[in-house]
């Protein structure tokens, strides 16, 4: 198949062909067939990933033709998502590694570390301890870090391999001496100390959906996903040990995706603050310490 092509241009086509035939889900980054190709092509080339244009009608060498065939089979056929095929993926301004280990970056809390949690928390510079559960890959440990200098975070995942992976990315941005990563069943193995802040995106995919994700969802750790029957079952634990580790004036965020009805139901006498994201109102929800 190989001198079926010449150019990047044609592969383009090629790619952005067989990922809408194959009924591909973009969930991971890129919204369309398109950009995914873009993406993977420029990545695979070693290009500067926002300069397209002027390489469309470059003409490629064999190896670099059979290199982006076996990317565009491995993201059409295994449906591998292209984080992990590129090992790269951002949040906002920051970009980190990522391999099957981990859940693909992707957060709606991520969208409010850059405001500080404003105006829940009205002093940042007085935020000094940081907790945040299931970290996977680290990102938001590090948006935290960067947001609040003042802080040092506590990063807790239950997957020495999921930590193995935040490790690198902590050792990438240079934040070993302000991020400690924890091996932990929740607040198993934390530290016996009081934190301003405690922030986390568990597991809280329910029972029923979990069956229904697109398989691109089904290759990431199911350990990273699945939340039980109603998608709370850590949120529970969670939400239950937060009030004696949260200093008076501490905050709880926790992120639940589309399970809100399943939240409420599930703290029917907690007075939670549904804070704004790109997604509405449904996402993220906000606790003070005094209501919990």
């Amino acid at each position: 198949m190989t001198n079926q092509f010449s150019t990047i241009r044609d592969l383009l086509r090629y790619a952005v062909t067989r990922f809408n035939e194959d009924k591909l889900f973009f969930g991971h980054g890129s919204s369309n067939a398109l950009d995914e190709a873009a993406y993977l092509i420029l990545h695979t080339l070693h290009l500067p990933l926002d300069k397209l244009e002027p390489f469309l009608d470059a003409r490629l060498l064999p190896d670099e033709i059979n290199a982006l065939l076996d990317v565009i089979q491995r993201r059409s056929v295994q449906r591998q998502p292209a984080a992990y095929i590129t090992h790269q993926a951002w949040l906002g301004d920051y970009h980190f590694y990522v391999d099957e280990r981990v859940l693909v970056p992707r957060s709606f809390i991520a969208e409010l570390i850059p405001d500080q949690f404003s105006p829940w928390v009205s002093d940042p510079d007085s935020v000094l301890n940081i907790l945040e559960l299931c970290t996977g890959s680290g990102c938001l440990a590090i948006m935290l870090a960067d947001a609040f200098p003042n802080a040092h975070v506590d990063a807790v995942d239950i997957s020495a391999d999921a930590l193995a992976v935040a490790r690198r990315n902590v050792d990438d941005y240079e934040l070993q001496d302000r991020i400690t990563l924890i091996e932990s069943d929740l607040y198993a193995a934390v530290p016996d100390k009081k934190y301003d802040l405690i922030i986390t995106n568990p597991p809280y995919v329910n029972s029923a959906s979990m069956d229904k994700l697109p398989k691109e969802y089904q290759i990431e750790p199911r350990i990273a996903l699945a939340g039980g029957t109603d998608g709370m079952d850590l949120v529970r634990h969670i939400v239950a040990g937060a009030r004696e580790r949260l200093t008076r004036n501490g905050v709880l965020v926790v992120e639940i995706g589309n399970e809100r009805v399943y939240a409420e139901q599930a703290f029917p006498t907690l007075e939670l603050t549904w804070m704004t994201t790109s997604a509405g109102d449904d996402m993220v929800f906000l606790a003070t310490a005094d209501k919990l």
